[in-house]
């Protein structure tokens, strides 16, 4: 007799099906383009049948729309958290454009590009492309204004210092599909050295704050205990 158990398959709620659908499509989206973000191709990454996909997103611009959002809020976060409880403005200002610099920023910049471009023909990903530029300009604009209220920064305007910003690093984002490896350091550095300018702070001010240092996590009730 075969020792052999068929598994009994889980089934998943809706709702973690759905966040299962569109993880999978950001996932695609960032490391291969929203191009191959299809119902067909997250429903072989998931081994599901397509009709499970068309069932949460009845067209492929509805998923697209929604892996950039998902894509593009989940970077934005680990580049410049809501809540910063843990520093003060100046060392999550430097800790942002540390990661942006990084190589791994590559991937959200390529995003970035592919989404604008694709945007001109598909008006759901033109929206969410405006809700993202939007929502980035308020996160950023927001550490701003804490640093000024903080009197670390000296700007009369935090919307217009954020925005000037962003230009900057969005401009040196659209050559994430070009080998810069030997650009000066003035040009590597250009949206730090901007962001000291308009913010009053003098040269080197974000490259050398002290490093943000946050507190482990501790330990949840389900976590094994440490071996002694």
């Amino acid at each position: 007799m075969s020792s052999s158990v068929q598994r009994k398959r889980i089934r998943k709620t809706p709702e973690a099906r759905r966040a299962e659908i569109v993880e999978t499509a950001a996932r695609v989206a960032l490391t291969e383009g929203l191009e191959c973000v299809t119902l067909r191709r997250i429903a072989d990454e998931l081994a599901v049948r397509p009709g499970l996909i068309s069932h949460y997103f009845p067209s492929a611009e509805d998923l697209v729309a929604e892996a950039f959002s998902v894509a593009s809020t989940g970077e934005l976060d680990a580049l410049l958290p809501a809540e910063r409880p843990h520093g003060t403005p100046t060392q999550y200002l430097a800790r942002y454009f540390a990661l942006s610099a990084g190589d791994t920023y590559d991937d959200i910049s390529r995003l970035w590009i592919n989404a604008r471009h694709l945007s001109r023909y598909r008006p759901l990903l033109r929206d969410r492309v405006a809700e993202q530029e939007l929502a980035s300009d308020d996160r950023l604009q927001g550490v701003i204004q804490d640093g000024v209220e903080r009197g670390e920064f000296r700007t009369d305007d935090p919307r217009a210092a954020a925005i000037q910003i962003l230009v900057v690093l969005d401009g040196l984002g659209a050559h994430a599909n070009t080998d810069y490896t030997d650009l000066p350091e003035a040009v590597t550095r250009m949206a730090v050295t901007t962001a000291e300018r308009v913010l009053g702070l003098p040269y080197g001010a974000l490259t050398e704050a002290p490093a943000l240092v946050e507190p482990a996590t501790p330990p949840t009730p389900s976590d094994p205990a440490p071996s002694p």
